[in-house]
């Protein structure tokens, strides 16, 4: 049986026995769910363990840049020897690109032997251009006098040296096939320069492969889907930028200037919200098909750099951003129909929408008390970020163990060396995988908390100001706010941490299962009857209603925690038996305002999405060392940040017509159907004779 809430945090008479109100009442509490608030202290000892790890072994260039013959990773200036601002990685021999091509041989890429080189070579039209290895042993050139020949110091070769380059051993190499610099790797074009063979073949040098596999199998290298991966990463991490502005302080501002029109124009809002709404979903499409090439000739283009307008070259990353303009196209039509059929239902959100908006205006600290998570989210973001960057890129480079043929000149040595001649390839343990997954979950678990912590004090500002009356005292502006922040700090913490528990362990589950299902996907082994199928997707779908369920509970749930101090899953129990006693009212009433509220979300995520459009559409990320590959993750990764902001600062909203219905129905059932403590503001907003009939009796009109 659950007690009176007036008792808890409303008014109460003064010891003389006078009609005067004392102060609002400090409910006896106590701190629950202590061992899951000591679980994510603990959880956030381990993330900082696990990050320090991404940051000791990792190292971002790898995300973006290949590896030489000496495992040293292209750019980095501390490698020897110094590869400052030599960032392409260059195949020298193009007889071992070939070999690694073919089907039936043994050979990898990843043998071939590589340099990092300033800019791609191209073959001489009249004479036979070299690119040598790096300047060691007697060849005395420093790094930058190798760099001013153009790589070439074929000239200063012994006999022996030379007749080694002449069977593709080095030191020095042929250029005989143009490249073009694609995502910091120099592909072969299987177009030799004639001129170039010719000189070649007169210097007695051995027969070059011609063959188009020598295009392809760079290609394929490039292409792979861990490659992609890699720069997908590294686009987020060049684009930090966009996320600062696009991610961080546009969500902001607008988060901001929609409370401000809800609190003065709030008739007119729902309207404003629809509307806008269709424009940017319309608009973000448009984006995306630009970006995919259906419209215009804006295309995203893997070659970095000017080059051959007839070189044509396709990318993994184009044939990703055309699904999500696919998917996008469909999420579009949806969305525009649904706000089609909801237009005659916005009268009834505006009614409900008034409610938050008397409540922001009486406690204004309200509209700004969601700073500080957004703060403390920000400063959060920056550091998972980074450490995300080193983790992902926290492999141990390793040689390759190979048994084909990789002899190359030694100048070292001054000799041809067969041994140990193999390349180098990053290796990632399983513990990698682990440590990224982790990461992960601590990101959205700490996401779930901080939302979940900004609502419980939302809902205890506003039921502070319910349960007294609504009365407009010294206390109501700003003190609800911070004794609301108080009391969860002092008692609460560890609720909030279990409920954000439970949606990231089921959110977890979801990403699992549907990962599960891709692989099975790839792999050729999805159940192809009829049950294995409607077993996969039954799952899914319970999943995402248990989700969907636990979501809206743990909502009413931080609720009832801000109102009545108890431990989460009594709350829980408390909130569910009013949502049940009461679903008519609060359905009734409710459900439009939160498609409203959550068409606004869209709003907010949507304008970033599409500054983000905006801003990695200028030079800076289209060429030279920010060209991002795609905007697709960048793009992304600001919509789930203005989602995120939004959902903090609408929470002011969300939660106060939910924390004002839960309480509005529990004062009633307390007193027999009649309110005792709901203020003037909400009785005024609640005169229309039908609203306060569905909210007191749960009539079946809807207007």
């Amino acid at each position: 049986m659950r007690g009176p809430l007036g008792a808890v945090i409303g008014r109460y008479p003064s010891s003389d026995g006078s009609d005067q109100m004392s102060s609002i009442i400090r409910h006896n509490r106590k701190c629950k769910d202590l061992v899951f608030l000591v679980i994510f202290i603990a959880f956030w000892v381990a993330m900082i363990v696990n990050s320090s790890f991404g940051f000791n072994q990792g190292n971002p260039l790898r995300l973006t840049y290949g590896l030489d013959y000496k495992g040293n990773v292209c750019g980095d200036k501390h490698a020897k020897p110094g590869l400052r601002e030599l960032e392409l990685k260059y195949w020298l021999n193009p007889n071992q690109v070939y070999l690694s091509g073919l089907k039936d041989n043994q050979f990898e890429l990843a043998d071939a032997r590589s340099i990092c080189l300033l800019d791609c070579p191209a073959p001489s039209e009249d004479t036979l251009n070299w690119v040598c290895d790096y300047p060691e042993g007697e060849i005395r050139l420093t790094m930058n006098d190798w760099i001013d020949r153009n790589y070439d110091y074929f000239e200063f070769l012994t006999p022996e040296m030379r007749n080694a380059s002449l069977q593709l051993r080095g030191p020095c190499y042929p250029v005989i096939f143009p490249s073009v610099n694609v995502y910091w790797s120099c592909q072969f074009i299987a177009r030799p320069s004639n001129s170039s063979l010719k000189h070649w073949q007169q210097m007695g040098g051995v027969n070059i492969n011609e063959d188009i596999i020598i295009d392809k199998s760079i290609h394929s290298s490039i292409n792979s889907r861990s490659a992609v991966l890699k720069r997908y990463m590294a686009d987020i991490g060049k684009s930090w930028r966009v996320l600062l502005v696009c991610g961080g302080i546009v969500p902001l501002a607008l988060s901001l200037i929609w409370l401000l029109l809800i609190r003065h124009f709030v008739a007119a809002m729902p309207w404003i919200t629809v509307a806008l709404f269709n424009i940017l979903i319309i608009s973000v499409t448009m984006f995306y098909y630009l970006k995919a090439g259906w419209i215009g000739n804006d295309a995203i283009s893997p070659i970095i750099g000017e080059h051959d307008p007839y070189i044509r070259i396709i990318g993994r990353e184009l044939h990703h951003l055309r699904a999500v303009a696919v998917l996008m196209t469909f999420i579009m039509v949806v969305s525009v129909l649904t706000s089609i059929a909801i237009v005659r239902r916005i009268l009834m959100a505006t009614s409900v929408l008034k409610v938050a908006a008397k409540v922001i205006g009486e406690a204004q600290a309200l509209i700004i008390f969601p700073i500080i998570p957004y703060t403390i989210l920000g400063v959060f973001y920056m550091i998972w970020f980074s450490a995300a960057f080193h983790l992902f890129s926290s492999g141990q480079v390793v040689q390759n163990s190979c048994n084909s043929n990789c002899c190359a000149y030694d100048l070292a040595s001054k000799q041809v060396n067969c041994d140990h001649c193999c390349g180098y390839s990053i290796h990632y343990t399983p513990h990698i995988g682990i440590a990224i997954l982790f990461h992960l979950f601590g990101c959205y678990w700490a996401t779930q908390f901080f939302k979940a912590a900004s609502s419980t004090v939302i809902a205890g500002s506003v039921a502070s100001y319910y349960w007294a009356r609504g009365e407009t005292s010294g206390e109501i502006p700003f003190l609800p706010v911070f004794s609301s922040m108080k009391r969860l700090m002092r008692y609460s913490l560890g609720s909030v941490a279990l409920g954000s528990l439970i949606v990231s362990f089921v959110e977890s589950i979801r990403f699992m299962l549907e990962s599960i299902r891709r692989r099975l996907k790839v792999s050729g082994t999805t159940p192809n009857n009829w049950f294995g199928k409607a077993a996969f997707s039954t799952a899914r779908f319970c999943l995402s209603c248990i989700e969907w369920t636990i979501k809206s509970v743990n909502r009413n749930a931080y609720i009832m925690i801000a109102i009545t101090g108890k431990s989460f899953c009594k709350s829980s129990a408390v909130a569910t038996d009013l949502i049940i006693s009461n679903i008519l009212r609060i359905g009734r009433v409710n459900v439009i305002g939160d498609v409203i509220l959550f068409l606004g979300k869209l709003c907010v995520s949507l304008s970033t999405a599409l500054f983000a459009f905006l801003m990695l559409d200028t030079h800076r990320y289209k060429s030279a060392h920010n060209k991002i590959s795609s905007p697709l993750f960048p793009v992304l990764v600001c919509w789930a940040l203005g989602y995120v902001v939004a959902t903090l600062f609408f929470a002011v909203v969300e939660m106060s017509i939910d924390t004002i219905i839960l309480s509005f129905c529990q004062d009633s059932e307390e007193h027999q159907g009649t309110a005792q403590y709901a203020p003037p503001l909400l009785i005024e907003t609640l005169n229309d004779e039908n609203e306060m009939q569905r909210l007191t009796q749960g009539s079946n009109d809807i207007p």
